[in-house]
C-alpha cells in the first residue's frame, strides 16, 4: 500500500515528505549517524576512567549489547509506525502526548543541536591534529570559575554546521546518496586502520594503569567506573536510534528499517571491537590514555606522518558523514511536532521545490551554530548522552505498555528476546544516566531543566487552534 498522497515512485504532494530513501540508504543511515567522532578519539577517556585495557574492552562490550537490546526495541517501533519524528511517534502512542512532546522538545533544544555543535568539533578536532594552529588559543575569559577558551576551531566549526545544514536543505534524495558514499568512506577508513595495524604495527604488551576503583573486579567502584566509561562508549554507539526519525521517507519501511537498523548496528559493534584490539595492540596503555587523538596516532607510529596525515582527513570525512545524517534525521523532529501543532509554527514549512523541511533546518542550524561556538568536545557528549537516555528508557517503557495495551497493533517486526530485552535496555538506561547525574550533577541537572522547561509551552500549545494547520502550510 502506498503511502498517503503517494504514487508508486515515492512522489507524493508537495506538502508531504517523499519517499526517496531505499534499504541501503537506510543502513548508511544507521552506520553512517553511529560511526562519526567516537571510535576515533573516546577510547582514551574510557581508559583514563577505569583504568585497565580489559575494562575498556568491558565497556565497548557492555555497550554493544546494550544498545543491540535498545535496536530491537526502536526496529518493533520503526515498523509499526514509520512516521516523520520517530521517537516522538512511539512516545505519543505509548505513553501519551506529554512524553512524545517533552522527547521532541528535548531533541530540538539538546540532543540533535548539542550532536551537531559536538561532530563538528570533533572535526575540527581532527583538523587540529594536521594543522595545531587551529587549536592555538586565541584569547581566555573567566565566567566564575569556568575558564572559557576560544580559538580558530570554534568558528569553523560553526561554518560546517551552517554548510552541512545547506546540503540538506536541498534534497532527501541528494542526502542519501551522499550518506551512502561517506558511509562506505568511514567502513573503509576503520577497515584500513585494522588491517594495517595487524600487518605493520609493533605489539605492545597490553598493560594498565593501577586501578584507582577499589580492590576487585565487581566492587561499587569498578561497577561505577565502567558506567562512567559507557558515557562516551554510548556517544560512539549512539545513532542506531535515528532511522525512524525519517521512517516517512523510506521506501517499505515495514521491511527496510528493522532490517536496516539490526544490520547496521552489527557492523558499527563488529568495526568498533577491531579498531580497539588494534589501539591497545600498538600503544602503550598510559600513551593511549592520555593522546587526544587515539587513531591518528596509533597510525604515526608505523605508518609516519603522512599516511596519519592522510587517514586523519578519511576521519574527518567521517565526522561531515555523522554531522550530515544527524542534520537528515533531526530536521523530521520539530516538523512532525509543529504539523501537530505543538511546536514553533515555522518549523511546520516544506520548501516547494525541494521537498524538505526548510523550517525545521534552519531552526536546528541555527542552535547548533550558535553551540558549536563554545568547542567543547567532552562536555557536549557528556550533555547529550544525559539527556538521550532519559527517553531511551521511555521508549523502552512506551514498547512494553503497547504491547499490554494494544495486543492486536500491527507489527511488521516483533523485538528479537521479548520481555527481556526491552526490560534490560530499560534497566541499563536507568542506571547510565543516574551514574552520569552523580558523576557530573551540574551540567546533567542543566540537561534536565531544558526539558522539564517545554512543559508550560506543550500546555501552551495545546491550547491554541495551531493543531489545526496543514502539513507543510507555509507562514
Amino acid at each position: 500500500m502506498n503511502p498517503k498522497g503517494a504514487d508508486s515512485a515515492g512522489r507524493s504532494s508537495s506538502s508531504e515528505l517523499i519517499r526517496g530513501l531505499g534499504l541501503w540508504s537506510a543502513v548508511a543511515i544507521v552506520i553512517g549517524d553511529t560511526i562519526g567522532t567516537g571510535i576515533f578519539l573516546v577510547t582514551s577517556d574510557m581508559a583514563r576512567a577505569v583504568g585497565s585495557a580489559t575494562l575498556v574492552f568491558a565497556a565497548w562490550l557492555i555497550g554493544g549489547v546494550i544498545v543491540l537490546f535498545g535496536a530491537f526495541c526502536y526496529a518493533e517501533l520503526g515498523a509499526a509506525f514509520p512516521k516523520a519524528g520517530g521517537p516522538y511517534v512511539y512516545l505519543n502512542r505509548g505513553l501519551g502526548p506529554l512524553w512524545g512532546f517533552l522527547f521532541g522538545w528535548m531533541s530540538s533544544f539538546l540532543e540533535r543541536p548539542v550532536a551537531m555543535a559536538t561532530l563538528a568539533a570533533g572535526f575540527l578536532r581532527f583538523l587540529g591534529f594536521l594543522f595545531p594552529v587551529v587549536a592555538t588559543p586565541l584569547f581566555t575569559s573567566h565566567i566564575g570559575r569556568y575558564e572559557f577558551t576560544f580559538t580558530a576551531a570554534q568558528p569553523l566549526a560553526a561554518l560546517v554546521v551552517i554548510a552541512v545544514t545547506a546540503v540538506n536543505y536541498l534534497s532527501v534524495r541528494l542526502g542519501g546518496a551522499i550518506q551512502v558514499l561517506l558511509t562506505s568512506l568511514k567502513i573503509g577508513t576503520i577497515l584500513l586502520i585494522v588491517v594495517t595495524g595487524f600487518l605493520f604495527g609493533k605489539q605492545h604488551a597490553i598493560t594498565a594503569a593501577p586501578l584507582v576503583t577499589g580492590h576487585g573486579p565487581f566492587n561499587l567502584g569498578t561497577i561505577g567506573a565502567v558506567l562512567t566509561a559507557l558515557v562516551p562508549a554510548m556517544w560512539a554507539y549512539n545513532g542506531f536510534n535515528d532511522l525512524g526519525d525519517v521512517g516517512e521517507e523510506i521506501l517499505h519501511p515495514e521491511e527496510n528499517i528493522p532490517r536496516a537498523i539490526i544490520l547496521g548496528l552489527l557492523t558499527v559493534g563488529g568495526l568498533y571491537l577491531l579498531a580497539n584490539v588494534v589501539y591497545f595492540r600498538i600503544l602503550p596503555f598510559a600513551a593511549l590514555a592520555q593522546s587526544q587523538h587515539v587513531a591518528s596516532d596509533v597510525l604515526q607510529t608505523f605508518a609516519g606522518s603522512r599516511s596519519a596525515a592522510w587517514l586523519t582527513i578519511a576521519m574527518a570525512t567521517s565526522a561531515l558523514g555523522a554531522l550530515h545524517v544527524v542534520v537528515l534525521t533531526g530536521a523530521r523532529i520539530p516538523y512532525a511536532m509543529a504539523r501537530d501543532g505543538v511546536f514553533f509554527r515555522f518549523a511546520n514549512r516544506i520548501h516547494p521545490s525541494f521537498r524538505t523541511p526548510s523550517g525545521s533546518l534552519v531552526f536546528l542550524g541555527s542552535i547548533a551554530a550558535l553551540l558549536a561556538l563554545s568547542g567543547t568536545y567532552e562536555e557536549l557528549y557528556s550533555l547529550f548522552v544525559f539527556a538521550v537516555w532519559i527517553f531511551f528508557a521511555l521508549t523502552a517503557l512506551a514498547l512494553l505498555r503497547l504491547r499490554k495495551t494494544e495486543p492486536t497493533l500491527s507489527r511488521p517486526y516483533h523485538a528479537w528476546g521479548y520481555p527481556l530485552t526491552p526490560v534490560i535496555f530499560l534497566i541499563a538506561a536507568i542506571a547510565l544516566t543516574v551514574n552520569l547525574w552523580v558523576v557530573r550533577p551540574v551540567r546533567s541537572s542543566l540537561g534536565l531543566l531544558v526539558i522539564l522547561a517545554g512543559i508550560p509551552f506543550f500546555y501552551r500549545w495545546r491550547q491554541t487552534p495551531r493543531a489545526s494547520v496543514a502539513p507543510g502550510e507555509s507562514v
